[in-house]
């Protein structure tokens, strides 16, 4: 890897976003057609200093705001959303560490994210009754260090990254992660992951065989939802940025190909239009989904607002707020995604229909994310809240 820019603040980190976005995006749509993984540009990445952006300042890093970091995402998966959900994870994980990692454990691997290294994610697992059914098991050994064994499914950046932040179960069944280096022995990353959209992401198997875990990689994350806690608006709002991502990405390629590749429908014509860009009907579409797009904007700043604000002074009350804001944010932004993706072929017509083009990767790209989880449980979490006033469960997906 290159040298490693320490990114100062705020400005610097949305300038070195809106560079790298624009170079990413060039590439995107070949990257998705032959599904050729990211390696260069997740080293740009790295490089760069974003995925540094988040570490406490008193370790050296810039310690952004979450509206910030909302933005970056945003910026990225405006270019390539599959490159952008690959640091979701990472960012979520450092998280982890602000909350609940030991002053030298924070020393470290905040150190390791200064030096541009990367965390992956080996989380979710497959045929199991539901996704909070965690059945990794971290065994402690009798020399104070823990043994790894289970099978991770949807790995996201685990198979480009330098630690894969486990989740496990202990022997008291509470959970815990654990940073395990990609290389350690028992580690088997598997590039399976052949879904219709985030093509490129690698969101494959993760299979751990009596992988050696030293106790002081390990963080006691089921003290995260003891009390009031951010991990999962975190997270989520992350995911909402993503979404918001597509919808401004899908509705900026669709305004490029009208005005400079849509033919006017003849009678539009007629009445006086010469180009499709003066149909007063497309016009009009256009109008519907920029509102669409600026609604889910606006709801993706609102949530990183409150997020910051409960982060400042956190309160079961301010924490709810919080989920409730991120909530509403996934919400709308996934509806959006979804939207204004499909909605760029009913505006700009047969010809973009085509495979060579492959303006379809951001409809399948906002269909697959969007599956992330269940949309219909947040709203009704909204609901319980504004009209019961009870709060959001501490389960990290709120």
């Amino acid at each position: 890897m290159s040298a490693v820019t320490v990114i100062a603040d705020a400005a610097e980190a949305l300038a070195v976003a809106t560079e790298l976005a624009a170079d990413f995006r060039k590439g995107a749509a070949e990257r998705d057609t032959l599904r050729r993984l990211p390696y260069t540009e997740l080293e740009r990445l790295s490089a760069s200093g974003l995925l540094a952006v988040t570490v406490p300042a008193e370790f050296g890093g810039a310690d952004v705001g979450t509206d910030t970091l909302a933005r970056v995402l945003r910026l990225l998966a405006a270019a390539d959303a599959s490159l952008a959900q690959i640091p979701q994870s990472h960012f979520v994980y450092v998280n982890v560490l602000r909350r609940q990692g030991t002053p030298e454990q924070k020393e470290f691997f905040f150190g390791e994210v200064l030096r541009g290294k990367r965390f992956g994610n080996a989380q979710s697992e497959a045929g199991t009754k539901h996704v909070q059914d965690i059945r990794t098991r971290l065994a402690r050994l009798p020399d104070g260090a823990y043994v790894l064994d289970g099978v991770k499914h949807y790995s996201t950046g685990a198979l480009f990254a330098d630690w894969i932040p486990v989740l496990a179960r202990g022997d008291d069944e509470k959970l815990h992660v654990a940073y395990v280096p990609r290389d350690a022995p028992g580690v088997t990353v598997v590039d399976d992951w052949n879904g219709m959209g985030q093509r490129t992401t690698a969101s494959g198997t993760v299979r751990l065989e009596s992988v050696r875990v030293n106790a002081d990689r390990v963080v006691p994350h089921h003290l995260t939802f003891e009390g009031p806690q951010l991990h999962g608006a975190v997270a989520q709002l992350l995911h909402a940025a993503i979404d918001a991502g597509i919808a401004f990405g899908a509705l900026a390629e669709a305004v490029e190909f009208v005005r400079t590749k849509s033919r006017p429908w003849f009678e539009s014509v007629e009445e006086g239009h010469g180009t499709a860009a003066q149909d007063p009907l497309l016009i009009q579409r256009f109008g519907e989904l920029a509102i669409r797009v600026r609604s889910a904007d606006a709801l993706l700043d609102a949530a990183a607002r409150a997020v910051d604000a409960a982060r400042a002074d956190l309160t079961d009350d301010s924490a709810a707020e919080a989920s409730i804001a991120v909530a509403a944010a996934k919400v709308v932004a996934g509806e959006a995604a979804v939207e204004v993706a499909s909605a760029l072929f009913e505006v700009s017509g047969t010809r973009s229909a085509l495979d060579s083009l492959d303006l379809h990767r951001l409809w399948r790209d906002a269909r697959t994310h969007t599956l992330h989880d269940p949309p219909r449980w947040k709203v009704q979490h909204i609901g319980r809240h504004v009209l019961n006033g009870t709060r959001p469960p501490r389960h990290g997906l709120l």
